[in-house]
């Protein structure tokens, strides 16, 4: 597992996850039904070992205010070029009993990521403006990935811990039970 901390070496204030794809090509399909793809961005938050709030396409801000999901795409065309989902991220307001905050992917039409042409997501320092971690996934067999865990370290400073690993999720809610050993 790789670690990351900004430049500073003082932990991350604000940061944005992103996950972009292309729309569903129709010339691409021949015969049966043709399906949108509708990909989700996850932002799920830990007190140690259990789940205390999540944030999604069906929940967009979280308890405390701290993070926002910008909007769901059911199609593959975002708010900016090339990012369909963004989650916002301020660290500094988050709730001092949320020591984990774990970024997901999951396909909710049930595509793998295989059949999905240039999906992507990513990580951004949104002070320094750096992407800090970036994953391609097409060509995967899996309807989830959990991307990686920001971490509250012992001085209150976050870290990101990439993890980049498939899972069989449509939903958050599927992928919750199969997160714990992600946990600290």
């Amino acid at each position: 597992m790789h670690v990351l901390r900004d430049d500073s070496g003082t932990g991350f204030e604000l940061v944005t996850m992103a996950l972009g794809w292309e729309p569903v090509r129709r010339d691409r399909w021949w015969g049966g039904a043709v399906r949108d793809i509708d990909m989700n961005a996850a932002a799920m938050l830990f007190s140690g070992n259990g789940l205390v709030d999540v944030v999604y396409h069906e929940s967009l801000t979280s308890q405390d205010g701290s993070i926002h999901h910008l909007g769901d795409s059911i199609t593959g065309e975002g708010p900016r070029k090339a990012d369909d989902e963004i989650i916002s991220v301020d660290l500094t307001r988050l709730s001092p009993e949320v020591t984990t905050v774990i970024f997901l992917v999951t396909t909710y039409t049930g595509h793998t990521f295989a059949e999905i042409d240039n999906a992507f997501c990513r990580l951004v320092d949104s002070v320094s403006g750096t992407e800090i971690a970036r994953y391609e996934l097409h060509g995967a067999s899996h309807t989830g990935l959990v991307m990686g865990a920001l971490r509250r370290t012992g001085d209150g400073a976050w870290e990101f811990h990439e993890i980049d690993e498939g899972i069989a999720a449509r939903h958050p809610v599927d992928a919750a039970p199969l997160l714990g050993r992600y946990l600290r």
